[in-house]
């Protein structure tokens, strides 16, 4: 199956803080949408592999995800080399999509930017000849590199290139945070600690990062990027969003 398009996290419930009002959005319109988580987030300070798998699974229904796999890579060890490389090339190879969305390169949590980095890496390999791999067949895959790429925001804000009106899914977005019970907007932590992001204020910020990108453009909510891909080809400037 080709997808549209491969929003990439560092751990599971990266994806859904970033990016998740934009993917609902065009998985509703129609669009082929995946997410590919790289660890299973076995280094937090709350919740464990099996429960995060859980949430994932969840949260992947909600904004009506086509494909969601995790790569296994080891949580906090993330490292830009081929042999972490070639699994993300293998994924974008075998998907093909247009548009890929990257962890933002400078963040609170180191693996946010590893993983930016290995990604984006991976990205421009993926469309080397002389690069191979195998599908899980073992026939040899084509070479394939994505059209455009994108970075979405986490914890560091930073101006955006391109804000997604969200506002007809900021609903969604939010219960497919939530589906992350164990991570985010805790109102009871039992016997776990109370993390950065587990505290309710965290969430509370979160909604108030859309409204705040999304009133910058005229919408009621919005999810800012970056775009990082080569130059877009365009023949008219209707395209652009009165505002």
């Amino acid at each position: 199956m080709k997808l549209d398009l491969i929003a990439f996290g560092a751990h599971p419930d990266d994806t859904e803080l970033g990016c998740s009002g934009t993917l609902a959005s065009l998985a509703q319109a129609g669009k082929k949408i995946g997410v590919i988580d790289l660890t299973r987030g076995e280094m937090g300070s709350r919740g464990t592999m099996e429960k995060r798998e859980q949430e994932a699974a969840k949260s992947s229904a909600l904004i009506g995800l086509k494909v969601r796999k995790n790569l296994g890579l080891p949580d906090t060890e993330i490292q830009n080399h081929r042999a972490f490389q070639i699994p993300i090339i293998r994924e974008i190879r075998r998907y093909r999509p247009r548009i890929v969305i990257l962890p933002p390169f400078e963040d609170r949590h180191p693996d946010h930017g590893m993983a930016a980095r290995l990604v984006s890496d991976a990205v421009f390999y993926s469309g080397l000849l002389k690069i191979q791999t195998q599908s899980e067949d073992g026939m040899d895959q084509q070479p394939y590199r994505p059209l455009h790429v994108l970075t979405y925001m986490l914890d560091t804000p930073f101006e955006p290139d391109i804000v997604f009106d969200i506002s007809d899914t900021m609903e969604v977005k939010k219960q497919a945070v939530r589906a992350f019970d164990s991570q985010f907007d805790v109102a009871d932590p039992g016997d776990e600690p109370v993390t950065y992001i587990s505290d309710p204020a965290f969430f509370e910020t979160l909604i108030a990062r859309a409204r705040r990108y999304g009133y910058r453009c005229g919408f009621e909510f919005g999810e800012p990027f970056r775009y990082s891909g080569r130059p877009i080809p365009v023949q008219s400037f209707d395209l652009l969003a009165d505002s």
